[in-house]
């Protein structure tokens, strides 16, 4: 690992070692970053990461981990319902914020964190890290290129038949919805692939089996975008058969996952439908961390603002509102 040197580094912290185990090697393994510190409430997590990163401290109390003045940036990795509560008590202590995914789970939520980022003067966004997937960013780099025309249709799946564990990610009240985990990623994508602004949503839900439960059996969105294009996005606990992640069409082909991480990309050469296999590129998760470096060393732009962490979130609630009123819904921008 290379040497950190002092005053060109981000001393940073993590609260909530389930998720943040992921946080702590990254910012660990960047020679930009010195992880100083992890909190959570559980002292077996706590034991765990001092046994990971034996040089930082361990905290129970996010206060005191706030009140410190050796570290720079905090991530948060808590349950999705106290996002909000957690990221304004940083931020107000001086600390710049990283939040998992979903930003939190409501627009007034997302509001009031990115009003107290403007405040504090301090860097706030959110941990989309799936914008750094192979698959994502090839297909993405594909419709660049053009090889298949003007997208008019993108639908993305996840999900199969299987029985949720009864934690705190099934408990609607804690998590948002079926949408706010996996799903979040999928808006984002589709967000990141329609440069248009959305007409409207219309949302279905399901809760038909998994009744010990609190979140959706399933959740399925239509998106409506200003220039035509319609994404079809689902998130199921309840899907038999299944279906591939991705299936994009443009006026001039399409593309789907092929075998062995690549896609199937179909286009139109001349008067004829031609197919090959594109590799996928290489996932960069780490890049993240690398961008926040960056944006606070050196201040280059950051790859997910917080704004961006509210559009999705404005989009899931549309999804909801359409559900509940059974018709569609028009997503509420700032």
């Amino acid at each position: 690992m290379a040497t950190r040197v002092p005053g060109k580094t981000v001393r940073s912290a993590v609260v909530g070692y389930g998720m943040g185990k992921l946080h702590a090697r990254h910012m660990h393994d960047d020679p930009r970053f010195e992880l100083k510190a992890v909190c959570d409430l559980d002292p077996a997590r706590t034991a765990q990461a001092k046994a990971d990163f034996p040089e930082i401290d361990t905290l129970g109390s996010m206060s005191k981990l706030l009140g410190r003045d050796d570290i720079d940036l905090v991530t948060i990795a808590t349950p999705h319902n106290v996002h909000c509560k957690h990221v304004v008590a940083a931020l107000r202590a001086g600390k710049h914020t990283i939040v998992e995914k979903p930003l939190c789970i409501s627009t007034r939520e997302a509001d009031r964190m990115i009003d107290a980022a403007a405040k504090a003067e301090r860097m706030f966004t959110c941990y989309q890290n799936r914008r750094l997937d192979g698959d994502f960013m090839t297909i993405r780099q594909t419709i660049r290129d053009g090889l298949i025309g003007e997208v008019f249709q993108i639908d993305v799946f996840g999900g199969s038949y299987h029985k949720p564990h009864d934690n705190w990610r099934s408990n609607q009240k804690i998590c948002g919805g079926a949408l706010y985990d996996w799903g979040a990623h999928f808006v984002d994508w589709v967000l990141g692939l329609v440069p248009a602004k959305i007409v409207n949503v219309t949302g279905f839900t399901h809760k038909l089996v998994w009744d010990f439960v609190t979140l959706e059996d399933q959740a399925r969105a239509i998106v409506r975008f200003a220039n035509g294009c319609v994404a079809d996005i689902t998130n199921s606990r309840i899907d038999m058969v299944g279906r591939e992640r991705w299936r994009v069409l443009g006026t001039r082909g399409g593309i789907t996952l092929g075998p062995n991480n690549t896609l199937k990309v179909r286009t139109r050469v001349g008067d004829y439908n031609a197919e090959m296999s594109v590799p996928c590129q290489k996932s960069r998760w780490p890049d993240y961390y690398g961008n926040i470096a960056d944006h606070l060393l050196r201040r280059k732009p950051l790859l997910v603002k917080p704004e961006e962490g509210r559009r999705v979130i404005g989009v899931i609630e549309a999804i909801a509102r359409s559900s509940k009123a059974k018709q569609s819904a028009p997503v509420r921008y700032p």
